[in-house]
């Protein structure tokens, strides 16, 4: 079977990451999604004692799951092959990673091979209404000043699309459902460096390799308060997070 098309540049990727890990400064999103994966945790009303965390951010996520009765998290990195026991674990938890997968069904397989029978994924990652304000201004602000477009912002999936690839894994009961975070800034240049301390800025392998101009940068930010500004002078970010539930087969499931 042949492989999927790599999208993304994996090694840039670990690198930013490593840097952004560094700084924790942007990690509020990560605390969130955490927070709200917690509580889909207690209404599922187990007690999960062999847990696995795929996530940049594995202290964060392993604490949180700690705080919702968890046993101790294995904390394996997001890498296209993860570094998980066949049925070794009753709960894989995939935080804000599976987005920059260039084999996200391939992700979700790993992830089930992992679970015992009747064991629980959760997956969250980013939809395809995040940050389409910014895509929004950097094409128009591109196409005008330019005459074209390139890739800045990286694809992300739609709900439905995304909600499909629990089935394709082989999980059972699949659900896909989603939230939206709205966030304030002062202005693009303090989202863009939110991003870069998220590390979720472009690492698309057909990117341009070249710094954004700044007479570009300007009018997307121009263009970004006329579009979506606030009556303070602020701007707003979406954030779309998808969450993905499925469970291992087992026999004695509905």
């Amino acid at each position: 079977m042949p492989s999927p098309p790599a999208l993304f540049d994996l090694d840039l990727l670990a690198r930013r990451r490593e840097r952004a890990g560094r700084n924790g400064s942007a990690d509020f999103l990560h605390a969130a999604v955490a927070e709200e994966i917690t509580e889909r945790l207690k209404e599922v009303n187990r007690r999960f004692t062999a847990p696995a965390v795929v996530s940049p951010r594995p202290a964060l996520w392993a604490e949180a799951l700690a705080a919702a009765g968890a046993g101790p998290a294995r904390t394996p990195p997001p890498e296209e092959t993860l570094a998980l026991g066949e049925a070794a674990h009753d709960l894989v938890v995939h935080g804000l990673a599976l987005h920059w997968s260039n084999d996200p069904v391939g992700q979700l397989v790993q992830a089930r091979r992992a679970l015992r029978p009747d064991g629980l994924l959760l997956a969250a990652l980013f939809g395809g209404e995040t940050l389409h304000e910014l895509r929004t201004v950097l094409a128009e602000a591109e196409i005008e000043i330019l005459g074209g477009l390139s890739p800045r912002v990286a694809p992300v999936g739609e709900i439905r699309a995304l909600g499909s690839l629990l089935q394709r894994a082989g999980l059972a009961l699949p659900v896909a459902d989603s939230r939206r975070f709205e966030v304030s800034y002062p202005s693009l240049r303090a989202l863009m460096r939110d991003l870069r301390a998220m590390g979720e800025t472009n690492v698309m392998r057909d990117r341009l390799r070249r710094p954004l101009r700044r007479d570009m940068l300007a009018r997307a930010a121009e263009l970004y308060g006329e579009r979506f500004g606030t009556e303070g002078g602020r701007i707003t970010a979406t954030f779309e997070v998808i969450f993905l539930t499925g469970w291992a087969p087992a026999p004695d499931q509905p």
